[in-house]
């Protein structure tokens, strides 16, 4: 599919998101030819927890899981001491109903539990008992792994934003194989053997 025709990727933004959860997905989506549209609840600014300030380009309540590749739902500080971003959480429930893949990563996990989205899926977070206290009941599908995919599911901790990175990219197959695996070394270990696999990749 050409990147003319291929559906965006939407990045929800809020107020006390975690910059650096979903930088390395992002990135290498849009190298990759995806268009990356930044969704809030309203077109209204937010500002990350390091400060940014960012303009999104659409409003949930204008988001459709039809028009979409994926939906990556970031961390923030608003998951655990509000309801404010509940929307989000019933957002990925209509995008998992619709069979368009959802990503979430540290605080939103905790989102999805509260929505009963985690109680039937394998999946991961920060620490297990950090789910168990939304009261969720999905405690036995907890994996200790640095990310876990589950159908249309991606979760990790917030420790884990290239493992994050490599499951989206594998999802929507920017990368695969031996390619994906050298992409993490490269980025995760800094493994310089890495690079030059993908080099080569890329000049095929």
């Amino acid at each position: 599919m050409s990147a003319i025709t291929r559906k965006p990727v939407y990045l929800a933004v809020y107020d006390t998101l975690a910059d650096w959860e979903t930088g390395h997905a992002t990135a290498h989506l849009a190298r990759a030819g995806h268009e990356v549209r930044t969704v809030g609840a309203s077109t209204d600014p937010v500002t990350s927890v390091g400060g940014l300030r960012i303009q999104p380009d659409l409003a949930l309540a204008d988001v459709r899981p039809e028009d979409g590749a994926l939906l990556i739902l970031p961390g923030a500080d608003l998951w655990d001491t509000s309801d404010d971003l509940a929307p989000f959480a019933r957002t990925a429930r209509a995008f998992l109903d619709a069979g368009t893949p959802v990503a979430a990563i540290c605080g939103a996990t905790a989102g999805l539990a509260r929505e009963g989205l985690l109680d039937d899926r394998a999946h991961t977070s920060a620490v297990s008992f950090y789910l168990a206290a939304t009261g969720y009941a999905g405690g036995d599908r907890y994996v200790d792994a640095d990310a876990v995919t589950d159908g249309n599911l991606i979760t990790a901790g917030p420790t884990e934003p290239v493992a994050f990175a490599r499951e989206i990219l594998r999802m929507l197959g920017v990368y695969e194989g031996e390619v994906l695996d050298a992409w993490y070394r490269l980025f995760h270990d800094s493994d310089a053997e890495a690079y030059a696999v993908l080099e080569k990749a890329a000049a095929q």
